[in-house]
């Protein structure tokens, strides 16, 4: 809200209940005070300032070791997972139109990048770092441009169903990915498959001190959980496993640590720019941008219905662009609105983005005066926290809905599972993406068709297009569920063939007559086009065909609810407007009144 609008706003005249109701006096909402600092960002409530911070230094407490995590995951710097959570959630929550989005590192887009730069550069090297810059970087401009194209409608491309089980496939990718970090092995191998192997192979080679120290994180990490979600397991282990690491010696009995770690605020740096590097990135750039797309999006939307709050998607575009630009520019990796890290947020009471300009505070604090404990923390400890990151993305109960109440989805969501385990990350969400399109197009290339009917009480019901449905005597009110167009226009055509075929044996023999029950003669067939939104060319055709097929047979089309555009369309193809034109009727009931009026003779 700009601070021309805000005057407007505490200006607004409400009514008030006073002595006399015909008067109106001046008053300002309640909710229009805010501190200056943040005047131009979003309306703040000074009342809500302690929650807010207290849910950023949460985020803090609870996002750290998460991050550090994600770092490992793109096989980058551990530090750079901090990094994440400075520059570009700052960025977002400046520029971003959400109140609760944050965004930070992510596992989905950090498994993606890790899957299509390891091959490129050795992880963790200069080199490396460069090219996440810039993966992030054209990640961020394709974010922009979806703002420029208004291409935000993509996301809903990539399925409720599509996504659970891409981010299932992500989760066990990323726990047998940690294997040799809590056995303390090397094992070589992409791919989750090649890895789980080769740590079945190693395992003589376990060192059972790292296996000690692992087993001794999970079971204090799920434990703490399980005892209260108030305390920060995670943050407890991470501290914890640095003073038992300095007080029992760790590395000398063979546990690895992460060694030195930089300190102070990220600097300046300009990704790899090349054109070269550039195509090698881009399509690791437009699976991250699929993804972020989709789950940024989910998240805020549900985020402002929860609290009946206005959201700008394309807005939250241009900031989730900026982020991105920020981390590369900053020498860190891609980031994501973070479901978890906007639930942690959330349940800590935080209502706005302070609580994120807070969590950036506090992490700039540990760069600046924290970072040398860190070096002592062991690795099997962070592998221990990625390992139940992954295992948290395996969304088992939610599989086990879509195989309740649609199988044919589940299929769809496991192919995807295991396209993501077997291929990889980066060839997964391209699958991912085709799954989500084929099973759009499954609904609208074969869509359910209704003949209706009106009840004795006067109500309409509705029930499957069978030959022998009619409407009342030879009357069919036919509704198509789809709009008509080239993959789904043969099955209109069918339908109408069939309810011909039940009265009359010579339509051809590539319809079984003997197999349709005798229905009264067929003397209007009225297409309620309620649900149709766009009817294209090859459709259009289809539907003048049927039209002389209908007439061949002194069966009069007409047509029912028709939408201005879709008249329009079919005034503009020549269906309507002509010298015998169907006739359009504005709603079913007048149709079926009309036929009574002409035909009620005949039927009786």
């Amino acid at each position: 809200m700009t601070r021309g609008n805000a005057r407007i706003h505490t200006r607004i005249l409400q009514v008030a209940a006073t002595s006399d109701p015909g008067h109106w006096r001046r008053s300002a909402p309640r909710h229009t005070r805010r501190l200056p600092v943040l005047g131009r960002l979003r309306p703040l409530e000074r009342s809500r300032v302690p929650g807010d911070v207290l849910a950023g230094v949460t985020l803090a407490a609870l996002g750290i070791p998460e991050v550090l995590g994600y770092a490992t995951i793109a096989r980058m710097p551990v530090v750079t997972g901090l990094y994440t959570i400075l520059a570009p959630m700052a960025v977002f929550a400046v520029l971003g139109s959400s109140r609760h989005l944050v965004v930070g590192a992510d596992s989905a887009t950090a498994a993606i990048l890790a899957a299509g730069v390891t091959g490129l550069a050795a992880p963790g090297s200069h080199r490396y770092v460069q090219l996440a810059g810039l993966a992030a970087l054209l990640t961020g401009v394709l974010l922009v441009l979806a703002r420029l194209l208004r291409l935000g409608f993509l996301a809903n491309f990539l399925s409720r169903t599509v996504l659970i089980g891409f981010l299932t496939g992500v989760g066990i990718s990323v726990a047998v990915g940690q294997l040799p970090g809590l056995l303390g092995i090397d094992v070589s191998g992409r791919s989750s498959i090649p890895k789980l192997v080769g740590a079945v192979e190693a395992l003589p080679s376990t060192s059972l001190t790292t296996l000690a120290v692992s087993v001794t994180a999970l079971i204090m990490v799920v434990g703490v959980r399980r005892l209260t979600r108030r305390v920060p397991g995670a943050l407890v282990v991470v501290v914890g496993s640095i003073v038992a690491s300095v007080l029992l010696n760790l590395p000398a009995h063979g546990v690895r640590t992460l060694g030195p770690v930089p300190s102070g605020i990220p600097s300046l740096t300009v990704p790899a720019l090349s054109v070269a590097d550039s195509r090698a990135v881009l399509a690791t750039a437009v699976s991250m941008f699929v993804v972020i797309l989709a789950q940024s999006s989910a998240t805020s939307r549900a985020y402002a219905a929860r609290y009946d709050e206005q959201l700008d998607e394309d807005t939250d575009l241009v900031g989730l662009g900026a982020a991105n630009a920020a981390a590369a520019f900053t020498g860190t990796f891609v980031v994501n609105g973070s479901p978890t890290k906007t639930q942690m947020v959330d349940s800590a009471g935080g209502r706005s983005q302070l609580s994120q300009l807070t969590c950036c505070t506090v992490v700039l604090l540990v760069l600046l005066f924290l970072t040398g404990p860190l070096a002592h923390l062991p690795i099997a400890v962070l592998a221990a926290v990625v390992f139940l990151i992954g295992v948290e993305l395996i969304d088992v109960a939610g599989m086990r809905r879509i195989l309740r109440l649609r199988r044919a989805e589940f299929m769809v969501a496991l192919l995807t599972v295991a396209a993501v385990v077997v291929l990889g990350v980066e060839q997964g969400i391209v699958l991912a993406v085709v799954a989500s399109l084929v099973d759009h197009l499954r609904h609208s290339y074969d869509p359910t068709t209704l003949v209706l009917v009106r009840g004795a009480d006067g109500h309409w019901r509705t029930e499957p297009a069978r030959p022998n449905a009619r409407t009342t005597g030879g009357l069919v009110v036919y509704r198509f569920m789809s709009s008509l167009y080239y993959a789904n226009a043969h099955r209109f055509a069918g339908d109408i063939t069939a309810f011909l075929a039940s009265t009359d044996i010579s339509t051809g023999p590539s319809v079984d007559s003997s197999a349709i029950p005798p229905a009264p003669p067929l003397h209007v067939l009225c297409l309620d086009a309620s649900a149709i939104a766009d009817i294209d060319f090859t459709a259009a055709q289809t539907l003048r065909h049927v039209a002389a097929q209908l007439a061949d047979h002194s069966v009069r089309l007409e047509f029912s609810s028709v939408t201005d555009v879709v008249r329009a369309e079919l005034q503009r193809y020549g269906v309507l407007g002509g010298k015998e034109s169907p006739v359009v009727h504005p709603t079913s009931g007048a149709a079926l009144d009309a036929y009574r009026a002409a035909y009620e003779d005949i039927d009786h």
